[in-house]
């Protein structure tokens, strides 16, 4: 446990997941108590929460946004997998994706949006997983304040830790808002592009070629 100088005590890091969910009591009162705060912020940067009609709900609209949606992660337990008998023992490599996928940058709070995709290598007599439980996987890591190089991991992480493949590949590739909206204001399209490997999608160059040249012909397919 991490307790802050304010005395507050406070449970892993700010990209990994609370030591049990929280229940539907503990919601309401987080989101009250963060709506004060942003009222409190507010007051601070000198925005009128009380009488203009554009901010008038917005303290507690940011705080059950933040609470309910972008780190919702942080406060739910993952997604439950559904397994099924890989019959035919297929053994090859399959890839998913383009997932959509949007977070929040731990060092601005500004969104990360872009796409990750996942390959496996199933076990011949092992299980395969419903292809929407990566996408389900996908948002429940990124539903926190985040940084691309962790996330990428996580996510890669907990399909090996349920699911046991031969051979793993995460790949994310985003837009990043606190470089594309402050500081340097690059273009939108500048991308960060990260992916991790486990197992035999490590270890073998074949299988390492065959998972990216599939993301690039997925993403050359999908919509902007």
């Amino acid at each position: 446990m991490n307790f802050h100088s304010t005395g507050m005590k406070f449970s892993r890091l700010c990209n990994e997941a609370l030591d049990q969910p929280i229940d539907e009591a503990e919601r309401t009162a987080m989101i009250a108590a963060a709506a004060r705060k942003v009222e409190e912020l507010f007051d601070v940067l000198r925005i009128d929460h009380q009488n203009d009609h554009n901010t008038r709900e917005t303290p507690q609209r940011v705080a059950k946004m933040f609470v309910e949606e972008i780190l919702q992660g942080r406060y739910t337990a993952p997604p439950k997998i559904t397994e099924f008998d890989n019959a035919r023992s297929y053994d090859q490599l399959i890839v998913t994706g383009p997932i959509e996928l949007r977070s929040m940058c731990a060092h601005h709070l500004m969104p990360i949006y872009g796409h990750a995709y996942i390959g496996i290598l199933p076990a011949a007599d092992g299980k395969i997983i419903g292809l929407s439980k990566y996408d389900r996987i996908v948002d429940h890591f990124a539903s926190r304040l985040q940084i691309q190089e962790e996330l990428v991991k996580q996510i890669g992480d907990y399909v090996v830790d349920m699911t046991k493949p031969r051979g793993l590949a995460v790949r994310i590739s985003a837009v990043h808002m606190c470089k594309t909206q402050r500081g340097v204001r690059s273009s939108r399209r500048s991308r960060m592009v990260n992916t991790c490997f486990w197992g035999e999608l490590a270890t073998s160059p074949e299988h390492k070629s065959e998972f990216l040249q599939e993301c690039i012909a997925l993403e050359r397919g999908s919509p902007e």
